[in-house]
């Protein structure tokens, strides 16, 4: 997949676990490690969790083995990184506190 499919099939996999304030963000000419970042929200640990796990599993399904997925054992903020997309997966408090949005945006 090129970054604009991975993207797309990324947003469409927070969408199957219902993610709340989906954000995605074009950091193509602010970073070199990734192209996109979804920044995206969970009601819970349980549900940041199975967000991201959803995300990683689906991806391996379609032959994007993440990179890494980190966060995954507190919950509180899990990222996993598919190379050209970059999924951060918070809960509301941490995702207030580091803001990434206006970090990146």
């Amino acid at each position: 997949m090129n970054s604009e499919q991975l993207l797309d099939f990324a947003l469409d996999k927070v969408d199957d676990m219902k993610a709340r304030d989906v954000v995605k963000l074009d950091v193509r000419g602010v970073s070199s490690v990734t192209d996109y970042m979804v920044i995206c929200s969970g009601n819970s640990k349980r549900h940041v969790q199975s967000i991201a796990e959803h995300v990683a599993k689906e991806a391996r399904h379609a032959g994007e083995e993440p990179l890494g997925q980190e966060g995954q054992d507190v919950g509180e903020w899990v990222l996993v990184d598919l190379g050209d997309v970059v999924v951060h997966v918070m809960q509301d408090q941490t995702r207030s506190l580091y803001d990434l949005e206006k970090l990146w945006g």
